[in-house]
């Protein structure tokens, strides 16, 4: 499995130039999963009813790159739906059809759950043989939502996560490897947003003993992903086996 992430510098609340970036970025890209940071179509923004996709723009993107290069396509941007506001995150395959996944956890102390809705489920994909958690950023901060309950091979990440906080965010993706025996490829953006927060290049892919798989170039991120390999790690250290059980309350 290939996958190449884009650090992308998105352009605050422009939803066609961060179209066009894209588009040219990963123009001569080849990869299984192209992945794509939190709001990649807006920036992470807190003025919903001006920036949400009323009509899924965002989503139709995805579509249409989906079915271009013939790979799946996945990141997250603001919805409005039935009067309420979601921080979606899609996972579009190659033949247009697409997964979804509402944030669980919302960002309280920037306002995300004064104007966002939570998600009410988790959400795995199957994909290529791989199974996939789906997660946006500040749900890296909570092991019990993420456990691996022997049900998915890897986790994306999707953020918008300042550099003044990135040591949590590194350290926690490492973690979250670690923990669940599984492949963790945590996408965040860069450049500087509407709220003046900067974001350094801090995306990786970890293997489930911690070892980091990506490779940097330019401004994307790439990692080749054995599911065989992760298959015989987890059989020679069944460490999930001795996991606690947690009841997660939605």
């Amino acid at each position: 499995m290939k996958i190449t992430g884009l650090n992308l510098d998105i352009v605050w609340k422009n939803k066609e130039k961060n179209f066009k970036v894209i588009e040219n970025e990963l123009h001569r890209q080849e990869a299984d999963i192209f992945l794509l940071p939190e709001m990649f179509s807006t920036g992470f923004c807190m003025d919903a009813s001006e920036v949400a996709d009323k009509n899924y723009e965002s989503l139709e993107f995805l579509q249409k790159m989906a079915k271009e290069k013939n790979a799946a396509f996945s990141g997250s941007a603001p919805v409005e739906e039935d009067g309420k506001f979601y921080n979606r995150m899609y996972f579009v395959h190659p033949d247009g059809n697409a997964d979804f996944y509402d944030k669980r956890h919302l960002f309280s102390f920037s306002g995300e759950d004064k104007v966002y809705t939570p998600g009410k489920k988790r959400v795995i994909v199957n994909y290529k043989g791989f199974r996939i958690l789906l997660q946006v950023c500040y749900d890296l901060r909570f092991p019990v939502f993420a456990r691996n309950n022997d049900d998915y091979d890897m986790i994306l990440y999707v953020a918008n996560w300042p550099e003044k906080r990135v040591e949590a965010w590194e350290h926690l993706l490492k973690a979250r490897a670690i923990e669940n025996l599984c492949f963790v490829f945590g996408l965040n953006r860069i450049g500087t947003d509407g709220n003046n927060l900067f974001y350094q290049e801090s995306s990786h892919c970890f293997f489930a003993d911690g070892r980091e798989i990506s490779q940097k170039e330019g401004n994307l991120v790439k990692a080749e992903l054995n599911l065989e390999e992760l298959k015989d790690f987890r059989n020679h250290f069944q460490f999930l086996n001795d996991r606690d059980s947690f009841e997660i309350k939605l």
